[in-house]
């Protein structure tokens, strides 16, 4: 999935050297600002049409039930064991891949990018997150602050990196070819779960957090209400799959739809990991980090066919920081109106998704400051 090894504004073939693909980003203050960048981008890519969000919705539900339609008719009936469990795989590995495109349009409510209209924003995006297992409002108001704080040391809200001082010796233990597959199937598989349920991965509070607690740190005391109606929307679901697997049974109930979620929450998790983590973007301390520039310090990343079915989310990520109510359809043509006030500060890298995954978890351990550097910018390193 993706093809060379680029970064920033390449060549119009696409290609770079590995080494001009780590080179490090600009981290002084852009010579340019949100004004500029809002001129360039066409006036029709920050319109909402309640139309076009609800057709990309439908589109991924269709084409959802169109592969369940098919697995539960065809699947067992026509597929000799142990074919079937081929079939059965084929169809979990298909489905998670629509569904998190379904997700991501749930996450256009989370910025109000669906539509103009907020109750409906948060209808859906209640619907179609609860539906996959994540409490809308709480994941919502933690998100927003994510935004509001990228590669800020002190405040971002999620993948916050690690200081050499505080690595723990299983690091050490698992910073080998092993070791780093293991690392990140088990974090594909339940880091998402473990940061909504435990705050794994996240921004450290002085008392436990949960997404799930609506006295948690995160909240404020009068956004309460809304991690109840979060968690009253999640209990409904679980109750209707304890139904069904009463009806259907286990087996039945994961290869429909939790294989399928565990999927979602993989391609999730990697996508966002991957946005947020490269060798040559820097983080800041309270005395460097403003707003624009940790928006900068995002990766653009391509997964081929899947930026498609991920309706751009991983292509247009850049984006997507700056201009997070931009609609995800207008995404790419905002990128590419940008870029030419961007330049050095846009950062792209096209390098194949697998490599990618080993790299980033091969270079960046923890973050450091350059040796003599008295300024609060730091940058990912590897050697522990």
């Amino acid at each position: 999935m993706g093809a060379g090894g680029r970064m920033s504004t390449a060549p119009s073939n696409g290609k770079k050297t590995a080494a001009e693909a780590l080179k490090r980003a600009p981290h002084e203050k852009p010579p340019f600002t949100i004004g500029d960048l809002k001129k360039a981008i066409p006036a029709h890519c920050f319109e909402k049409s309640l139309i076009t969000s609800f057709r990309y919705l439908i589109q991924d539900l269709l084409m959802a039930y169109a592969l369940y339609y098919v697995a539960t008719n065809y699947i067992d009936q026509y597929l000799p064991h142990p074919l079937n469990y081929l079939g059965w795989a084929a169809y979990i590995a298909v489905q998670g891949c629509v569904l998190t495109g379904a997700w991501v349009v749930g996450h256009e409510c989370d910025h109000d990018a669906f539509s103009d209209y907020g109750w409906v924003n948060d209808l859906v995006g209640l619907v179609v997150h609860s539906s996959l297992m994540v409490p809308y409002f709480s994941w919502k108001i933690s998100h927003r602050r994510h935004h509001a704080n990228t590669q800020s040391l002190e405040n971002d809200e999620v993948y916050v990196p690690r200081f050499k001082y505080n690595i723990r010796n299983y690091y050490k233990i698992f910073n080998n070819p092993p070791g780093r597959v293991l690392v990140w199937v088990t974090t594909l598989l339940i880091g998402f779960p473990l940061y909504l349920m435990f705050n794994v991965s996240g921004h450290k509070y002085e008392r436990w957090t949960s997404h799930y607690d609506p006295h948690s740190p995160l909240y404020t005391e009068r956004e309460r209400k809304q991690i109840i109606v979060s968690d009253v929307a999640i209990l409904t679901v679980i109750y209707g799959l304890y139904r069904l697997v009463l009806i259907k049974g286990f087996a039945w109930v994961f290869c429909v739809y939790g294989g399928p979620l565990l999927v979602v929450n993989g391609w999730f998790t990697l996508i966002t990991i991957l946005n947020h983590t490269h060798p040559s973007v820097p983080y800041y301390d309270s005395s460097e980090w403003d707003w624009l520039r940790g928006a900068l310090c995002t990766v653009d990343r391509d997964y081929g066919i899947l930026n498609k079915v991920f309706h751009n989310v991983c292509n247009a990520h850049v984006c997507h920081h700056i201009f997070s109510m931009i609609p995800h359809y207008h995404g790419l043509e905002a990128t590419e109106a940008m870029k030419p006030v961007l330049g050095d500060y846009y950062q792209y890298d096209g390098t194949p998704i697998l490599k990618a995954m080993y790299r980033e978890m091969k270079e960046c351990i923890y973050v450091e400051k350059d040796e003599g550097e008295t300024k609060g910018v730091y940058w990912y390193r590897k050697d522990i």
